[in-house]
């Protein structure tokens, strides 16, 4: 939601400027993971990377798998824009704004295809897999520090 300020000028909201900023740390060599054709992304697609050797531990671990991509070092799953918000997402995986895949030599190939239209790994049992398979405390368990 945008404000008008006092001087008539428009304020952006936080998640304008969180989008511009994401804009500006875009690495030269990426490459962006396609949701594939006959899908829709109605949400805005992101991913979240993970070491290979993770992957086929998470798998049996969700109650629904979206479109997920993989090469020989990492795993990619797709899920919605800014599921990265609020949250912290468990070491070693990364979050890719805009399911932009870094210094990637080729794009990954698509190993997970879901049935229907939407490409989408629900997050927050993706984040719960994630933390169980690599032994972190869910942010919202973990002790409040002052």
């Amino acid at each position: 939601m945008a404000v008008r300020a006092a001087s008539g000028v428009r304020a952006l909201s936080l998640d304008t400027l969180v989008r511009l900023g994401r804009g500006l740390h875009t690495p030269a060599t990426s490459r962006r993971l396609a949701v594939p054709e006959g899908m829709t992304a109605p949400l805005g697609c992101d991913a979240v990377e993970i070491p290979a050797h993770l992957g086929p531990l998470v798998l049996p671990r969700l109650p629904r798998v979206g479109c997920v991509y993989a090469d020989d070092t990492h795993w990619w799953w797709l899920v919605p824009s800014d599921s990265d918000y609020a949250l912290e997402w468990p070491a070693p995986t990364q979050y890719a704004a805009g399911a932009v895949v870094p210094d990637a030599p080729a794009v990954p190939d698509l190993i997970h295809r879901p049935t229907g239209t939407v490409p989408y790994t629900p997050p927050i049992p993706l984040y719960l897999a994630l933390c169980r398979v690599t032994g972190t405390t869910p942010a919202w368990s973990r002790p409040a520090v002052a």
